[in-house]
């Protein structure tokens, strides 16, 4: 299998910690999907990463359909409950994460790729307002847990750690750590995850 992607999508490096932690290997292709060469389309028409080719060529997308698919290639660390109010709940936290790093890049983008006399302010201030009422809404399901789910590392957990990870490096301004310590005690135990360590964002 291989895994078209970058190393500083938050997503990506969602499905490849899933990978890492089931033990199934997996081959990383980067590409640039704002290239002007990009040939992301070739194999999913949204033009998005990450996007999964197996071996016999079809190929997967988006990332929470990809992570699905990966918790069931080994029996190793299951990541998403089989129950079905378990599995919602699992999932909620998934896309409620998703939805921050949603948030930030439409923030960023704004930013990075409309000239000046055409940037919105009012939708960039929508944005991180999304940002914030989604990390107080982490803090607060979570609170004393040590997991976002159940006793052990979910899907949940790595969804929220990207999120948190996407933050960091895009928005060092964002004062969450402080602000949220319960959901900063999740992130520092998750980095100790090799997993985690090993898919960081290289320095910007």
């Amino acid at each position: 299998m291989k895994l078209i992607g970058s190393l500083t999508s938050p997503y990506v490096r969602k499905v490849r910690i899933v990978f890492l932690e089931k033990k199934v290997d997996l081959d990383l292709e980067l590409e640039n999907v704002w290239a002007a060469d990009t040939k992301i389309a070739l194999n999913n028409p949204l033009g998005k990463i990450p996007c999964l080719l197996l071996d016999d060529g079809e190929a997967i997308y988006d990332s929470r359909v990809i992570a699905e698919y990966a918790d069931t290639l080994s029996p190793v660390s299951k990541l998403i409950p089989a129950g079905s109010r378990e599995r919602a709940t699992v999932k909620t936290w998934e896309a409620l994460a998703d939805g921050v790093e949603d948030a930030g890049i439409l923030a960023r983008l704004e930013v990075t790729l409309r000239p000046p006399e055409q940037q919105s302010a009012a939708w960039t201030e929508r944005q991180m307002g999304k940002i914030n009422g989604s990390l107080t809404q982490m803090s607060l399901k979570l609170g004393d847990s040590a997991w976002c789910h159940g006793n052990q590392m979910t899907l949940a957990d790595i969804a929220v750690g990207c999120a948190l990870g996407y933050l960091l490096f895009r928005f060092p301004n964002i004062a969450w750590q402080a602000q949220f310590p319960n959901l900063d005690t999740l992130y520092q135990k998750l980095m100790q995850r090799p997993s985690f360590a090993e898919t960081a964002p290289p320095p910007a």
